[in-house]
């Protein structure tokens, strides 16, 4: 058998032993839906009445959904093995969803509670556009939960994150022509446009690798502007593409407007910003980011865990305006911040989400807040 070969056949032993293992600590697993939204309902063997209702992040639309994916069981495998039932809904569309998924979850949350009972205690959890669903909880239905764990979350305003986005694309753009298609495309509805997707991720990364190697203080000032390393600008391309053709579908039509943005810090600002396309907003933001906007209003004490370094929600978008807002408020008293030593996004193991979620735990039980820490 080839090295390849033997490697692969053991990564898949691997995941099958993993897999095994998991499954033996399900008592029962109810699926189905509610109000259209597919569920997933998993109760362990040694259920203590408990209950995290987990939100799933952002999924490309019509990819395989999340609740049916082997990392969705391994990170209910971090509750179930303390005693928690864990609920997760599917939400009843795909990409960006987090009314939709606020909603939905709140409607599971529900359904869970008639059918099985009011638990002893019921947390809310969630992965970035889910731990933005999971913030959203807090500020709106914090009366249901006694505490939430908010990973990598997209917790800045929805409109500011996706316009990070936008942004990030007319200047890469502008920078480096004709390696993807122009933002005003992707975000034309009257034209047929299909998102690139990770299967096209090689040949745009070799791309923009030569051109980066012809003008290399261009391709550094880009990633410098993005936070990110230069090789991280194709995900954060890519990945970006589909966010913002979704965000056109939703709408119907482009709810940015840069015809006044002055895009600075390049050693040439003045040649940047005659390069840059300018495009009006042809509908209002309000329409797709206005229901559960982000207020900082929290009701109950939340754990955020971050790492130092994500491709696509920045600790900046990740934790510090939402901290920013928290301040605001004056709930300060309800949130503590886990900074992480992964690098990428949501590149935590589960030793970390397990310790966040303990702390989280004997803070709701105590009354004791949990001190801001660095996981190693």
């Amino acid at each position: 058998m080839e090295p390849f070969m033997k490697k692969t056949a053991f990564l898949l032993l691997l995941l099958l032993v993993s897999y095994s293992a998991f499954t033996q600590i399900i008592a029962k697993t109810d699926t189905g839906t509610v109000n259209c939204a597919a569920y997933k309902i998993l109760i362990p063997e040694n259920w203590q009445n408990k209950l995290v209702m987990f939100a799933h992040g952002y999924e490309f639309m019509g990819s395989p959904s999340g609740i049916d994916q082997p990392g969705f069981l391994q990170l209910a495998s971090i509750f179930l093995e303390r005693g928690f039932a864990v609920a997760a809904s599917a939400y009843a569309y795909q990409g960006l969803a987090l009314s939709q998924g606020v909603d939905d979850t709140e409607d599971l949350r529900q359904y869970f509670w008639d059918k099985y009972g009011v638990p002893d205690s019921t947390y809310m959890a969630g992965q970035s556009m889910g731990g933005g669903i999971t913030v959203a909880m807090m500020e709106n239905y914090s009366e249901n939960y006694a505490g939430a764990l908010a990973m990598c979350p997209l917790s800045s305003r929805p409109y500011l994150q996706t316009r990070e986005a936008f942004d990030g694309r007319v200047l890469f753009d502008a920078l480096f022509p004709g390696i993807v298609k122009p933002v005003e495309e992707v975000m034309d509805l009257q034209g047929n446009y299909t998102p690139l997707g990770y299967a096209e991720m090689r040949p745009v990364t070799e791309a923009f690798k030569q051109a980066a190697a012809r003008d290399s203080i261009k391709a550094k000032e880009l990633a410098r502007q993005l936070n990110l390393k230069l090789d991280d600008v194709p995900l954060f391309i890519i990945f970006g593409e589909g966010v913002l053709r979704d965000v056109a579908i939703k709408s119907g039509g482009i709810p940015y407007d840069n015809t006044n943005t002055i895009y600075s810090g390049f050693s040439n600002d003045w040649e940047i910003n005659q390069e840059v396309v300018r495009l009006n907003a042809t509908v209002s933001p309000d329409l797709i980011f206005e229901k559960y906007d982000r207020t900082g209003n929290i009701g109950k004490p939340v754990v955020l865990m971050h790492t130092i370094y994500d491709q696509l929600i920045s600790p900046q978008y990740g934790e510090v305006n939402f901290e920013n807002m928290v301040h605001k408020q004056g709930k300060d008293h309800f949130l503590t911040v886990m900074m992480c030593n992964g690098r990428g996004h949501c590149n935590f193991t589960p030793e970390q989400i397990g310790k966040s979620f303990d702390e989280l735990r004997h803070w709701v039980k105590t009354g004791i807040k949990a001190r801001p820490d660095m996981l190693e």
